[in-house]
């Protein structure tokens, strides 16, 4: 376990640059529902991850649907949901809600709940709902942890990129997502299920280190500042307890509890484990391609396919049944 590192301090000086003084500062209140909610409590947020490249998305999309123009919302709806109507689906950590809205838009869906503990980005989406229309999904300020679960009252229980921030992990999917499931009920993740607290072992800091020489000087310019990327330590505990106490909690034990209380429907490894620590604070880079820097994708892409074929995968797309199913 890694107390302190250079990254951490790096980073901190990165936020400073890209969310100014107001965001570090508010890293020092003594709530910890209050410093997990600046991190999300924000319309647009700038900074530089892997998850804004355009290249990386169809990644996700070609090792979960196999398709790079297909994403797991229509391959959901085209074959597990398929001539499914009148679904209630409870989504728990919404944050802007976009999957979510997409999910409305289908007509299989008869209600959607979206909470979150972010009451700006659950606004802004029902301001984007009413301004399209959609009467089938609500918004409401809520902290998972401490959500009232109605028996067997919905079709499908979501988490997308929220579940690793929950705490009690067993209980909350063995017992509290698994009674409010109808027992024909569903769970659908898109998850970070690595190690707690972004605590990766020493091999995979090693490797990601590797990825990094594997990109130009030019590519490795970090976000908003005149410093360049060359490797990495990995984060601190101290921060990352300071920053936001949720962040990947419990983020080990999400599949160990799925897998020891539902059946599996469907699941797929995405990676992870390289891209999003090398991609960190680079990202913008690679936005637009051209010849030259998708090479350098291509081969930062071929790189974690090799690691992942002896290390599991750091993020899951799922869908899982409860037992009684069958």
């Amino acid at each position: 376990m890694r107390l302190i590192t250079l990254d951490d301090i790096i980073d901190t000086y990165a936020k400073l640059n890209q969310r100014g003084i107001h965001f570090i500062t508010s890293k020092f209140s003594v709530n910890k529902i209050k410093r997990a909610k600046t991190a999300f409590n924000h319309e647009k947020i700038d900074s530089s991850n892997w998850w804004i490249i355009p290249k990386v998305k169809e990644r996700w999309n070609t090792l979960i649907t196999g398709n790079k123009d297909l994403d797991f919302k229509d391959f959901t709806v085209n074959t597990i949901l398929k001539n499914k109507t009148n679904l209630k689906m409870l989504s728990l950590g919404s944050g802007n809600c976009c999957h979510e809205l997409k999910f409305a838009s289908f007509n299989n869906f008869d209600e959607i709940l979206c909470t979150d503990i972010s009451d700006v980005l659950l606004n802004n989406a029902e301001t984007i709902s009413k301004n399209k229309k959609l009467d089938n999904i609500k918004f409401e300020v809520q902290d998972a942890n401490t959500f009232s679960f109605p028996e067997k009252y919905y079709d499908i229980v979501f988490f997308r990129a929220s579940l690793h921030h929950f705490k009690n992990i067993e209980s909350l999917i063995g017992k509290s997502v698994k009674e409010a499931l109808k027992d024909d009920g569903i769970l659908i993740i898109d998850e970070y299920v690595g190690a707690n607290r972004l605590q990766f072992p020493k091999y995979q800091i090693d490797a990601i280190n590797e990825a990094i020489k594997l990109i130009p000087k030019k590519y490795r310019k970090r976000y908003k500042l005149n410093f360049y990327k060359n490797k990495v330590s990995g984060s601190g505990i101290i921060r990352m307890k300071i920053a936001d106490p949720s962040e990947c909690i419990e983020s080990a034990n999400i599949l160990p509890s799925i897998h020891k209380h539902y059946n599996t429907i469907y699941e797929a490894s995405y990676g992870g484990n390289i891209l999003m620590t090398t991609l960190k604070d680079i990202a913008h880079h690679f936005l637009n391609t051209n010849q030259a820097n998708e090479e350098v994708l291509n081969q930062l892409f071929e790189f974690e396919d090799i690691y992942l074929k002896n290390h599991p995968s750091d993020f899951i797309f799922g869908i899982y049944e409860k037992p009684n199913n069958k």
